[in-house]
């Protein structure tokens, strides 16, 4: 479960994404404006680090970003920071590139091994807390094969996830959002 603090957030999630994505190989370039499509979250078991990954369309372009959201520097990840924001209910927060942290990367995983799909996400209010519905659903294959329980599989994210599309392995992680009622391969594990 995912509880959303009502917070203003210097620079925001769009802004963020949309000065890093211009210097990130698959995006290939300067990025257009950052318009949001939807977004999905998971858990950290641990509850310390925050899991989302977003769909923004740039340059009509759909791009898809995983994040992480930590309240310290992740030791050695450097290259993976996407920046730092500043929370008004949490304080700094160092946000990565999900396929360049840990966390990110196990959660998915056992996602799509357990044939999981997002968290149910809650919204602190001066009445208590009230159910947020999702923007994008996501939904894991489940272990496919003797080589579903891998302690370390590789991690791929689809960047440009688009209809028709299919992942090399059964072991994916597929979406839908408004507009898009057929799954579309968001990751897999390879």
């Amino acid at each position: 479960m995912a509880i959303i603090h009502r917070a203003t957030l210097v620079p925001t999630k769009a802004e963020l994404i949309a000065a890093w994505l211009p210097a990130q190989p698959w995006c290939g370039g300067a990025a257009a404006e950052v318009v949001p499509v939807g977004a999905y979250r998971f858990d950290d078991p641990e509850g310390e680090v925050g899991i989302e990954s977003h769909l923004v369309e740039a340059g009509g372009r759909l791009l898809h970003v995983p994040l992480t959201y930590r309240g310290a520097p992740l030791p050695d990840a450097e290259e993976w920071l996407v920046g730092t924001m500043e929370h008004s209910v949490l304080g700094t927060r160092w946000v990565y590139d999900g396929p360049g942290d840990p966390v990110y990367r196990d959660e998915l995983a056992r996602v799509v091994r357990e044939a999981d799909t997002q968290v149910r996400m809650w919204v602190e209010t001066p009445d208590g807390r009230e159910e947020r519905e999702p923007t994008v659903r996501v939904r894991g294959s489940g272990a496919a094969d003797a080589d579903a329980t891998d302690a370390t599989p590789e991690v791929v994210v689809v960047r440009e996830p688009r209809p028709g599309l299919t992942a090399p392995t059964a072991r994916t992680l597929v979406g839908t959002w408004a507009g898009q009622d057929e799954p579309v391969v968001l990751a897999y594990l390879a």
